[in-house]
């Protein structure tokens, strides 16, 4: 795989977190109706559905990548949210962004009930090949909305700058659209 030509990934830890409760994005509509369609287009407008990096080799966590994502609830507490995480790099010669992991699709992780909005995050640790260039990162995060084992909404969304990480960001704050390593 390419990746390897500079970074090998040797690790994931997995480290999810549910925020508090926040503004809703509609109110409770009944299955199947126009008001559940447009609520379901509402999420994926709103501006709680967002995903960063918030960890990019800091000091105390040296090569490791943190991706955080950020989804509005349904508020419908039986349905259920997901997330899958997946750490990309910019390919040098064609310049396309390329999955760093395996080709085989992400799991989906469990964040909470839809009643509300929901972080979760996942970190990387990477080895850096000597001799070779830093690599530009960036993360990418898909999101399901599910009612039983029907999936009802999904989206991703790559990384972008300025969001609130509500547990794990390393330094406290921080919020980037990529990361460099290596």
């Amino acid at each position: 795989m390419a990746a390897s030509k500079h970074l090998r990934a040797v690790a994931l830890l997995a480290g999810l977190a549910a925020c508090a409760p926040a503004a809703a994005v509609a109110a409770t509509v009944a299955p199947g109706s126009s008001s559940e369609a447009a609520l379901l287009k509402a999420l994926l407008r709103s501006r709680d559905l967002w995903a960063t990096i918030d960890v990019c080799s800091p000091p105390d966590q040296r090569n490791y990548v943190g991706i955080r994502g950020s989804m509005p609830g349904d508020r419908r507490g039986q349905d259920k949210m997901y997330m899958s995480f997946r750490l990309q790099y910019i390919e040098a010669t064609s310049k396309h962004w390329v999955d760093l992991a395996s080709a085989k699709s992400p799991a989906y992780v469990y964040v909470g009930p839809a009643g509300s909005v929901r972080q979760g995050g996942r970190s990387f640790q990477l080895v850096p090949r000597d001799g070779k260039p830093p690599s530009t990162l960036r993360g990418v995060v898909s999101f399901q909305w599910r009612r039983g084992k029907k999936v009802v909404q999904s989206v991703s969304r790559t990384t972008t700058a300025g969001h609130k990480s509500l547990a794990g960001a390393d330094p406290a704050g921080f919020s980037a659209a990529s990361c460099l390593i290596g």
